[in-house]
């Protein structure tokens, strides 16, 4: 009786905030000079990689993100997979990878031929727990010279790629000491973080390099797209270099002195992102107030708590998430509110639990798989609060 009391109350509440007007999950807002930019680009002639959108974009990363350089790309997918190529991950490495992600997180690395080993997050960072993550070190691997290793698999533990999920920070400080102790490449997947900072620094800046995409669900989007950013010279050169299929500059002919990609970004998407970018900040404050909306409109409710960013930082809220007490209303809520065609869905799936990811290595996942059963990502786009 309680529990359909609960599910009535959390619908009734809901539909009122929203005027019982259907919303979609995320969608993108265009209020700016994006229709003229496009418009420039089409008389350009210049529509592929080669146009001055794609460059000017960068810039405007690199000058929001404080950052050296940012190379744009397809995708937020292929911005991983071009950082995980540069460090040479191959079939005998093991990538440390949260299983509370998004599946292209690991995806990038299975691309590699490298294999993901998943951890557990913690409860009020959402990202890799640092005192499980040393725990599971201890008992699971074994050092080799400079290098920690896999007891079972003997795969060296290369890299780690630190997810902040949602545009919260994860503990990145805590897992870059850890990191460097094991000698461990440190990649922040910082997909869904554009504009959210950990102690005024941007996310994504903290490893040895961070990875933004620009999907259409994304903060600020280019349609689709990705990038890098850096503060290493020689990386941003070596990645440009493979996301325009490792081609040589030679006046008349054809050079690839590598296996490289088709990911450089568009020109038409790089036209996109340069207008979204220019009212980034607009943005971000009307997604900071869907949080402050939501919270105000389920404080009285006991058995539902709406995520707040963690201490010393800023986030961008990309989407705005509720936890449920009681795990057994969450899909009758879902189902119930989707029907009727508001934009909710729940959180992403842990990646152990996949068919596709069940015999990679792993650590215990009580609070990923918890977290799963009882969270709901509210609709978050900034058009609900956008002024």
């Amino acid at each position: 009786m309680q529990q359909n009391k609960q599910e009535i109350e959390i619908i009734r509440l809901f539909k009122k905030l929203l005027k019982n007007k259907p919303r979609g999950h995320h969608d993108p807002i265009f209020l700016g000079n994006e229709k003229k930019y496009l418009n420039k680009c089409i008389s350009s002639g210049y529509v592929s990689y080669v146009g001055k959108f794609v460059s000017l974009f960068e810039r405007k990363v690199s000058q929001y993100t404080k950052t050296k350089y940012t190379i744009a790309t397809s995708s937020g997918t292929s911005a991983l997979h071009l950082v995980l190529r540069y460090f040479n991950l191959g079939p005998e490495d093991e990538v440390l990878v949260p299983s509370l992600t998004y599946v292209a997180t690991a995806n990038a690395v299975t691309y590699c031929g490298a294999t993901p080993n998943f951890l557990d997050i913690e409860t009020d960072s959402l990202g890799v727990c640092p005192k499980k993550l040393v725990s599971y070190l201890k008992k699971k691997t074994i050092k080799k010279g400079k290098f920690i290793y896999n007891k079972k698999t003997n795969k060296k533990i290369k890299a780690m790629i630190a997810v902040h999920l949602y545009g919260f920070p994860c503990k990145i400080i805590e897992l870059k000491k850890i990191c460097k102790k094991n000698n461990i490449i440190l990649i922040e997947d910082a997909a869904e973080a554009l504009g959210s900072l950990y102690k005024k620094k941007h996310l994504g800046t903290f490893g040895d390099a961070g990875v933004l995409s620009f999907n259409g669900n994304k903060p600020i989007t280019c349609g689709s797209g990705g990038a890098v950013i850096t503060n290493n010279k020689t990386m941003c050169l070596k990645l440009k270099h493979l996301s325009t299929h490792a081609k040589k500059q030679d006046l008349i002919d054809h050079i690839h002195d590598d296996i490289g990609y088709n990911y450089r970004m568009n020109n038409l998407s790089a036209a996109v992102g340069c207008a979204q970018m220019e009212n980034i900040k607009k943005i971000i404050k009307a997604k900071r107030k869907n949080y402050l909306w939501y919270r105000k409109a389920f404080e009285k409710l006991k058995y539902v708590q709406i995520l707040k960013e963690p201490k010393l930082s800023k986030t961008n809220y990309w989407l705005i998430t509720a936890v449920l007490k009681n795990h057994k209303i969450k899909n009758k809520v879902l189902k119930k509110l989707k029907r009727e065609g508001y934009g909710l869905r729940t959180t992403w799936r842990p990646l152990h639990s996949l068919e596709i990811y069940k015999n990679c290595p792993r650590d215990k996942m009580e609070n990923s798989n918890d977290f799963f059963k009882r969270t709901i990502n509210f609709p978050s786009s900034p058009k609900l609060n956008y002024s």
